[in-house]
């Protein structure tokens, strides 16, 4: 037998009728397969939070000014944020990286320092971010993750904070997918109708002025992306190279993964989609990857709460898999 043969012979040969625990059963046919193994097992969780300030939310397409965001990183490294509960409640190591904030923070050893510049550009007249920055917010991905892999984790999510990365993320996502801009752009921080309508006149604007570029994923991040979307794509394919379970949040998380999908495809076979956003654009994406999420709480709020909400259920996947007993070990009868 194939080692998948041997995955699932376990899996339908548990005291429970065949297919009974849903989607637990193929959670852990999923990270068995990562892990290459009949015993998975799911060591020091990891959630990075890569925090930018963006451009473009100085043209008024967010509810919120630019400023919230180093107000929330600090609001992150005093433990009051929401992905600080959800870290706490469910033992995750949580790492809080400065990808590009417009402030400059006092040194905080919870704080990586990674900063490509104070913010990226508005996208709206030029590219949000030069070649050599995308380069560099693409490395500064790589080295964090290959610290974190370093350690013995093997199962990791990335969360973003950034005022205007919706509008960054929706326009990433119709470029790259060629589907009309009104397909991807949601309330973001919670605009009202006239602020949403404010906002697609922006982005739509944004795409006519940038015709002449392509459907390319790193050119399309250079143009529209932000410095924590760039990082958190390239944390994504070195994540997948280190064989490591990705636990993939909402919206901008998986226009990031879109990003990483269209350089490498294989890097999917290693992601688990957390929650479906009540993001607009997040179903429509999540139906082009073919993927299936875990959880749908109509949450809409970033900062990786989707992967340390669901992390609980790659848990009990790898638990059951490992623990439960078989109809042979137990005495029960098989039908």
């Amino acid at each position: 037998m194939t080692l998948q043969e041997q995955i699932q012979h376990k899996i339908n040969n548990k005291t429970k009728p065949h297919d009974a625990l849903g989607r637990l059963e193929e959670v852990a046919l999923q990270i068995a397969l990562i892990q290459e193994t009949l015993t998975p097992d799911l060591v020091k969780p990891h959630i990075i939070v890569f925090a930018a300030s963006h451009g473009i939310a100085n043209e008024g397409v967010s509810a919120y000014p630019s400023e919230v965001t180093f107000q929330m990183v600090l609001n992150f490294l005093n433990g009051g944020a929401a992905i600080n509960v959800f870290t706490r409640q469910n033992g995750i190591e949580l790492t809080l990286v400065d990808a590009g904030v417009d402030h400059d923070f006092e040194p905080n050893e919870k704080l990586i320092d990674a900063k490509i510049n104070h913010g990226t550009k508005s996208f709206l007249n030029q590219a949000a971010m030069s070649v050599v920055e995308c380069q560099r917010a693409m490395e500064k991905g790589k080295e964090i993750v290959e610290n974190i892999a370093k350690t013995g984790c093997n199962v990791i999510g990335f969360g973003e904070m950034g005022i205007g990365n919706t509008s960054s993320a929706a326009v990433i996502m119709s470029k790259i997918l060629q589907i009309p801009l009104e397909d991807c752009v949601g309330k973001g921080t919670g605009v009202n109708p006239d602020q949403y309508q404010n906002k697609i006149n922006i982005l739509t604007e944004s795409i006519i002025n940038h015709s002449e570029i392509s459907n390319d994923p790193i050119e399309v991040l250079q143009t529209f992306g932000g410095f924590e979307i760039a990082m958190m794509c390239s944390a994504f394919l070195v994540a997948a190279e280190e064989k490591m379970v990705l636990m993939v949040d909402g919206f901008i998380a998986s226009a990031a993964f879109l990003c990483a999908f269209k350089i490498n495809p294989k890097v999917k076979d290693f992601a688990v989609f957390c929650h479906q956003s009540e993001e607009k654009g997040h179903a429509y994406l999540l139906k082009y990857l073919e993927v299936k999420p875990l959880l749908s709480l109509d949450m809409r709020l970033g900062e990786g709460t989707g992967c340390a909400v669901a992390y609980p259920l790659l848990k009990s996947a790898v638990a059951f898999f490992n623990e439960m007993a078989s109809f042979e070990s137990a005495g029960v009868s098989d039908k």
